[in-house]
């Protein structure tokens, strides 16, 4: 029995391995997993030579492939990994657009021009020919009051041009005469209305103007008079504003008629002790000065203050 058993084992295991062998050849290439495989990204549209690769497909290749399969193979792995940049913009380049102005100060220019000398010399007779031509500006201005989009420069020219325009026509109505003092309450007459509103020239001096942190709107605006910085010939504008009060405030402070500066002791404007408080803001005096005085005055001069002529600037 032993001897049976020993003798048909081999032929058994030759059996199945016959078997096997067979099955190996008959069997599709599909089914069959040989030594290396490809994974294929989650991309589901590359494509290998001609065939949609599925997500986490295994597909067979042989141990040592052919020139086109690695061909094949490369290009879907540059498909698969190449990422295409989106597209370079430029930002357009911004169009600068010079800024109008918030009023149109033009016909008082032409009227400052005209009536005004650059030393500030008013031809009051001559203004009052055209005194309806200002009248139409101070209109202009009522039907133009700044709002809370204007800038300061917009607001400062218009405050300005409208306490000088305002005092050329306080003097229109009033003369013949020597002085604006011979004008009773000259300052508190409300007479004009800008708006809604009627304004003097102590409410846009005090309440508007010099609130709005500038001392050098004292040299901007006007009182009529010889003592006062001279009236501007030119109308104020927003452009020009900041570089016209810095031209005025240099021309007041070194003019001798008005202000007397050495070195060691200075003699000046009453102006600068009316409104000492709006010219000590960044120091004393002597500081503020010495921005504009072709003298730099040493900081323990003697300071006095000139009297005040109230003569009509004419």
């Amino acid at each position: 029995m032993k001897l049976i058993i020993y003798i048909l084992l081999p032929i058994s295991i030759l059996a199945a391995c016959s078997n096997t062998k067979k099955i190996s050849k008959e069997k599709p290439l599909e089914d069959v997993v040989i030594h290396d495989t490809i994974e294929i990204s989650e991309k589901k549209d590359a494509i290998i030579s001609g065939t949609a690769a599925k997500k986490s497909a295994i597909i067979p290749v042989r141990e040592v492939p052919t020139t086109k399969e690695k061909e094949a193979i490369r290009e879907a792995s540059i498909a698969v990994i190449t990422i295409t940049p989106p597209p370079i913009t430029t930002p357009p380049i911004p169009i600068k657009i010079d800024q109008k102005e918030a009023v149109d100060h033009s016909s008082f220019n032409q009227l400052l021009q005209k009536h005004v000398t650059k030393d500030g010399i008013v031809n009051y007779t001559g203004f009052s020919k055209d005194k309806n031509k200002l009248r139409d500006y101070i209109s202009i201005l009522s039907k133009n009051v700044p709002t809370e989009n204007w800038n300061k420069e917009e607001k400062l020219a218009y405050w300005m041009n409208a306490y000088n325009a305002m005092t050329v026509d306080l003097i229109l109505r009033n003369l013949p005469l020597e002085s604006i003092k011979d004008i009773k309450d000259p300052w508190e007459q409300r007479l004009w209305k800008l708006g809604d509103a009627w304004y003097n020239l102590e409410g846009i001096e005090h309440q508007i103007l010099r609130k709005m942190g500038d001392a050098r709107i004292h040299f901007g605006i006007n009182c009529a008079s010889f003592s006062c910085p001279p009236l501007l010939n030119e109308a104020f504008t927003a452009a020009k504003v900041d570089a016209q009060l810095a031209i005025v405030a240099k021309k007041f402070i070194n003019d001798s008629s008005r202000n007397r500066i050495s070195e060691n002791s200075i003699e000046v404007s009453k102006i600068f002790n009316w409104f000492a408080k709006d010219f000590k803001q960044n120091g004393n005096l002597i500081d503020y000065l010495n921005q504009y005085s072709n003298t730099q005055i040493s900081k323990g001069a003697k300071v006095r203050y000139m009297d005040y002529n109230w003569e009509l600037n004419k």
